[in-house]
């Protein structure tokens, strides 16, 4: 079996290759769309290949159109005709971590409808996938729930708890370092574990950076009496509009401000036009979920994670 990344003659057979079954996938469209802007790239798309150079499997990652490393796996198709589709596609993706170098690996994202455990072809579709995904080295999972407010729902009204304003790198450097402390969110958890408490906050900037978003939207929430509140960042995606990142610092938490910074995000957005706005939290976060709730934002969908484990 050969294991190898594309190359742009590659590029019909690669749009040959149809998931069949009801997960998430790279289908034409978007793998068309992704590589003209170089969110999918020949060398990122890796394949499978018998003797005869029969195309057996088929692994797709993304990534910031700018940037040089994977950063997730999007879609891994494997013929009908192999028999342990699961330890093919571990082959596939152990090959590709290999040639990716050094550092932390790709996740793979899966996304999901609602109730997806309730319905036998989707859990066995993410079993066998899991199960791939477990061999090559990402056997922790995060489950995450996606929502979206959209312009049928109420704007939210400002907090006048909180002021916001416009801050530098450095002092968002510092607001992320202290709403950091005690945070719900296992991808914050998950980095200071494995960092220190600066080194996260810069990473966590150099994240948001990254993104389509405009800086020009971000903004500090202060109390009247100047003291920091919290974190109100308006970012997008890809797909448009997204609540980037907010949060409260530790000592002010329980007293109802995560609506007043989801409340200006999702304002800052609609005066901009926004028709729709996406978000999510992790499965465990049960106090956001209920300030999305309350800001009229509706859960539509799962977003399964499966990442390399933490070190013991």
């Amino acid at each position: 079996m050969l294991f190898r990344p594309t190359v742009e003659a590659d590029l019909d057979r690669v749009l040959s290759c149809t998931v069949t079954e009801p997960v998430s996938w790279a289908d034409p469209d978007r793998y068309r769309r992704f590589l003209a802007d170089g969110s999918y790239r020949p060398a990122h798309t890796w394949i499978a290949e018998d003797a005869s150079g029969r195309l057996l499997a088929r692994a797709v990652w993304w990534t910031f159109p700018d940037g040089e490393r994977p950063l997730a796996l999007d879609c891994v198709w494997v013929d009908d005709s192999v028999a342990d589709p699961a330890a093919l596609a571990a082959e596939l993706l152990g090959a590709a971590h290999a040639a990716f170098g050094p550092g932390e690996l790709p996740e793979y994202h899966l996304f999901l409808p609602p109730d997806w455990r309730a319905d036998p072809a989707v859990a066995d579709a993410v079993d066998r996938r899991r199960e791939a995904a477990r061999r090559a080295g990402l056997g922790d999972a995060l489950e995450r729930v996606r929502y979206a407010w959209t312009a049928d729902a109420p704007v939210p009204p400002a907090s006048g708890a909180l002021v916001f304003a416009p801050a530098s790198d450095a002092d968002f450097v510092e607001a992320f370092r202290r709403v950091a402390a005690g945070s719900l969110d296992d991808d914050t958890r998950r980095g200071l574990a494995r960092t220190d408490p600066l080194t996260q906050a810069r990473e966590t900037l150099a994240d948001y950076l990254s993104m389509p978003g405009d800086r020009a939207w971000w903004r500090l929430a202060r109390t009247p009496d100047g003291a920091l509140a919290g974190v109100a960042l308006p970012s997008a995606n890809q797909g448009g509009p997204v609540v980037g990142y907010l949060g409260v610092v530790p000592e002010l938490r329980g007293r109802g401000l995560v609506d007043g910074l989801l409340a200006e995000i999702t304002r800052s957005h609609a005066e901009r036009g926004a028709s729709r706005i996406g978000a999510d939290t992790d499965l465990g976060n049960t106090p956001m979920a209920a300030a999305f709730e309350r800001a009229g934002y509706r859960a539509h969908g799962v977003r399964l994670v499966l990442r390399e484990p933490l070190p013991a």
